[in-house]
């Protein structure tokens, strides 16, 4: 065990200002709010990535949205593009027509 001599000298080599219970309370409190609360330090840097991530997969979500109404405003104002679409996507053909599909290979 600590004696008694031991504890009092420690208890003097303290500083003066960390000996107030105010100061003291603060910093114990500060401790508990970065490692162990639901909402420590850790958790929110966590959440802060996980935000990073989402806006920059909404971003691109965003750009292909763009992409994607202005593909389909061309299509439904012009139908060589209509058709261009359907033969590539859909491999669609005329009735008199054959279609050959090529596929590379690595």
């Amino acid at each position: 065990m600590i004696s008694f001599e031991t504890m009092n000298r420690i208890w003097k080599s303290i500083p003066p200002y960390l000996k107030n219970k105010y100061v003291a309370t603060g910093i114990v409190f500060v401790v508990w709010l970065l490692f162990f609360d639901q909402n420590n330090w850790v958790t929110q840097f966590q959440y802060q990535m996980e935000l990073n991530k989402l806006e920059s997969e909404r971003a691109f979500y965003d750009e292909e949205i763009k992409k994607v109404t202005q593909d389909l405003k061309q299509l439904r104002t012009n139908p060589k593009s209509l058709e261009k679409f359907a033969r590539e996507k859909y491999l669609m053909k005329k009735s008199n027509e054959e279609v050959f599909v090529i596929i590379e290979e690595d």
